[in-house]
């Protein structure tokens, strides 16, 4: 077992994720990498089904199938090209770690997310497919199972928030930068995308 001077990062990157990531990535930054973030695949296409009530056109098992064979690529195809994406824009801004390094921080940063998976257990146990519709007649019908619901949302709303901060602070620490500086690395990601399409918008505006 790596000897981050916690039980497990499985346990530590909850609480110490610049600790972590540092002995990670100073020992094995590959270790695990590719594994974690397919099954992080998998957890992202049930949330995306879920916020996008993909049951209301797939059945449940359609779904589920989607999820197990579509999340692990996703996954890894998300991996390489964040990694590069953060990597460039990162530098920008002083940024100093090589692209797997970013990518064993994504990957690892991800270990809670992974554990939030196990609410699809119970979630699935008690609303089934109402999970994935627009529509959740059984859910509304009952007042407890309408408080479970909620009750879950809230939880996943908090483990979401935490993985965000648990990310920037691994990305910040590979990157040799604070939290902060490290969201700023995100955004600048998302204005490569962003700019471009403006301009598109803009000249097809122009040009109309």
């Amino acid at each position: 077992m790596m000897n981050t001077g916690f039980s497990s990062p499985w346990v530590s990157m909850w609480l110490h994720p610049r600790r972590t990531i540092r002995q990670i990535v100073d020992t094995d930054p590959d270790r695990k990498v590719l594994l974690l973030a397919a099954i992080a695949g998998i957890g992202e296409v049930l949330n995306k089904a879920s916020t996008k009530s993909t049951g209301d056109h797939l059945s449940l098992v359609a779904i589920l199938l989607l999820a197990v064979i579509v999340g692990p690529l996703g996954g890894v195809i998300s991996l390489y090209i964040g990694g590069a994406l953060l990597r460039w824009t990162g530098n920008w801004i002083g940024g100093r770690a090589e692209a797997r390094d970013i990518r064993s921080a994504n990957a690892w940063s991800s270990v809670l997310a992974i554990w939030a998976m196990l609410l699809w257990l119970p979630e699935l146990l008690f609303f089934g497919k109402e999970m994935f519709t627009t529509e959740t007649p059984n859910v509304d019908a009952s007042i407890s199972l309408t408080i479970l619901f909620w009750a879950f949302a809230a939880i996943e709303v908090i483990l979401g928030v935490w993985t965000l901060v648990v990310f920037l602070k691994c990305l910040g620490e590979v990157q040799g930068f604070s939290a902060w500086k490290a969201l700023g690395n995100c955004v600048l990601v998302g204005l490569v995308f962003l700019v471009p399409i403006l301009g598109i918008v803009g000249l097809a505006m122009l040009f109309r």
